[in-house]
């Protein structure tokens, strides 16, 4: 069995990674996997260090397809992909998550009637301003398997009725946190680097258009920072593009306590995540791995798709507002979560919203089923 895993970007990296690992440990005769990447994040700093860290096979397709508005990427990118799709004649095709990749890849499988699975089914902001929430309901809905993180995600594609080929194993982010946990804390040398000190420190990242295309949210978030970095260390790793604009609007004066880093590898970042005080982020991917990790979190968006995060309290939600971020950053950090961080990096009990750490073994027990079936679901 071929099936084609189309990447693009660091979550999907991430993903792929634990999922490629089952492939090569627990079926290496079985299933052959065809790994293309779009080239959405193109440069060193947010590709291919990750593919080195993680251990993802090299890419058999390295497309080079980044930058432009989302129409022309997507269209790029598709008609690349379909070339590749009809050259390798995979029996299923692979995506994950909510980015222009993703779209593409599931574009490109169903018009050419391959069938699609989709990792991270299921998830919704409802802010269809976000390109992400396009990209996510589309793949979902011309994708044979939805393979859900949570049950919330479940209950979303239910709402929309979608109800076969749906299943919720947990969330392969997990996987990949229990699995890298250890390696990064013995592996990584970037606290002694940069002079950090375990747990008095803030880490942040910005990277999400909502924020850093719009100038008073940005100046916001960089105001909230410069106001945190007076009262504890914070740890800003730039986003090449975050930087870029933050330069040309004029911001950076509001970071000047702020300890701004170059995009980190992958191990260095769950190093930093596992040892901070607090992390403020506008990412879907750090907020999890905050909470695997027992770190607060502070969400610098209006709504999050990670709404256990939010119910177990471990999460704020604080938009765009410095005087909101600040207000969250005080409380959280009156807070002791010692024992929250004495658990992460290990199983959690039942009822942790995120499965038990098996999700790809699920995934790909799955697929194998559906290939060896000849059953291929339909919505």
């Amino acid at each position: 069995m071929r099936i084609l895993t189309i990447v693009g970007a660091r979550p999907q990296f991430i993903k792929a990674a634990t999922v490629s690992r089952v492939i090569r440990s627990d079926y290496p005769h079985d299933l052959r996997e065809i790994i293309v990447h779009t080239g959405q994040h193109f440069d060193q700093s947010m590709s291919k260090v990750f593919f080195d860290d993680l251990e993802i096979p090299v890419p058999h397709y390295n497309l080079g397809i980044a930058g432009g508005g989302h129409g022309a990427m997507t269209g790029r990118m598709l008609e690349a992909l379909e070339k590749v799709v009809l050259a390798e004649k995979p029996d299923w095709v692979l995506v994950y998550g909510d980015t222009n990749s993703t779209l593409a890849g599931a574009l490109a499988a169903a018009k050419l009637h391959i069938p699609i699975v989709h990792v991270e089914a299921g998830l919704r902001s409802f802010n269809m301003n976000m390109p992400e929430e396009v990209n996510r309901i589309l793949a979902d809905r011309v994708s044979s398997l939805l393979f859900c993180p949570t049950e919330a995600a479940v209950k979303n594609l239910a709402k929309e009725g979608m109800k076969n080929g749906v299943f919720n194993f947990g969330d392969v982010m997990y996987d990949a946190a229990l699995f890298y946990a250890e390696r990064a804390r013995s592996e990584s040398l970037v606290l002694q680097k940069h002079a950090i000190h375990l747990g008095e420190f803030a880490l942040a990242t910005c990277h999400r258009a909502e924020n850093t295309d719009d100038p008073h949210r940005l100046k916001e978030i960089a105001t909230a920072l410069g106001l945190i970095s007076e009262k504890m260390q914070v740890v800003f790793p730039l986003h090449p593009r975050t930087g870029r604009i933050l330069r040309e609007r004029g911001f950076l004066s509001l970071l000047k306590n702020v300890r701004l880093l170059e995009p980190l590898p992958f191990l260095d970042m769950v190093a930093l995540e596992q040892a901070a005080k607090i992390i403020l982020t506008d990412s879907g991917g750090v907020q999890k791995e905050a909470f695997f990790y027992g770190v607060p979190c502070i969400t610098m968006r209006n709504e999050t798709e990670w709404v256990e995060t939010l119910e177990m309290g471990v999460n704020q939600l604080c938009g765009a507002d410095a005087e909101r971020i600040w207000c969250a950053f005080q409380d959280l950090t009156s807070m002791d979560f010692s024992q929250c961080k004495k658990s992460s990096g290990t199983a959690h009990k039942s009822g942790f919203p995120y499965g038990g750490g098996q999700a790809a073994k699920s995934i790909l027990k799955t697929i194998h089923n559906f290939s060896n079936s000849g059953a291929v679901a339909s919505n």
